[in-house]
């Protein structure tokens, strides 16, 4: 049984079909990647994903169980994290703040509440420092050690994406959804992003849904990538497969893929 997977995927906004019957398949921890022109749909299917939209029809499945319908927060809890193509991090509190947050689902005693209680054999204060200890191991990760105490608004865009990567990685997901993680990066962030999302499969044991226009980081780490436009579903396949297919080239109007 494949790991992550939609099926017959619908939703109408205004009487206008944004999302056409798409149907996908995505192997445990493969990196299968959704490209399309802007407007084509990619983001509202991560949106069906996570349940910030709920779809006219079809399902989401994950590991055999129908997600559809759930809330936003139930389908996280599921093991489905997402990132966003607008950052959305709490700019006034530090990077290790913002990754606590994505421990949340794990809490029992709330964020924060264990920070008044060292020196004291409480509950609240162990159950903080196990998830100190996971947040430390995403900071080594994802190199962000010389940062880790500062505020997330004085730090550059690149680095934020990368907090924002780091936090959904706090959720311990089973599905990582991210949504154009290299916009704003230079050529060495891109590339250091690309061996991040490679290194994330093998050392984190996730299926990656990427959604990213960064062609050359497309191609060199999807397994499989889905083409869309206006909603519908042109080719599935390996990279080769859908960077020479005619009817991809057309959606791009020429763009270089």
């Amino acid at each position: 049984m494949y790991h992550f997977g939609v099926e017959n995927l619908s939703i109408s906004f205004g009487g206008l079909i944004a999302v056409n019957k798409v149907s996908f398949q995505a192997e445990k921890n493969s990196i299968f990647s959704i490209i399309g022109p802007n407007g084509s749909g990619k983001t509202t299917i991560f949106n069906l994903i996570n349940g910030i939209y709920k779809p006219d029809s079809g399902k989401v499945l994950l590991e055999g169980e129908d997600l559809t319908g759930y809330s936003p927060d139930k389908i996280a809890r599921k093991g489905v994290a997402r990132t966003f193509q607008n950052i959305e991090l709490f700019g006034n509190a530090t990077v290790m703040d913002n990754l606590m947050l994505g421990r949340h689902i794990y809490m029992h005693t709330g964020v924060f509440s264990g920070a008044f209680m060292w020196g004291r054999r409480s509950g609240a204060a162990k159950e903080e420092i196990k998830h100190r200890e996971i947040v430390e191991g995403i900071i080594d990760f994802l190199d962000l050690q010389s940062v880790r105490d500062r505020y997330v608004s004085a730090l550059p865009y690149g680095k934020r994406k990368l907090v924002e990567l780091g936090r959904a990685l706090a959720l311990e997901p089973k599905v990582l959804c991210l949504d154009e993680p290299s916009a704003g990066m230079n050529t060495e962030e891109k590339e250091d992003l690309s061996i991040w999302i490679r290194d994330i499969r093998e050392d984190y044991n996730v299926t990656t849904l990427l959604i990213e226009h960064d062609m050359n980081m497309v191609m060199g780490i999807s397994d499989r990538i889905f083409a869309i436009n206006h909603g519908v579903k042109i080719v599935e396949g390996i990279p080769q497969e859908v960077q020479n297919h005619p009817e991809v080239i057309r959606a791009y109007l020429g763009e270089e893929l």
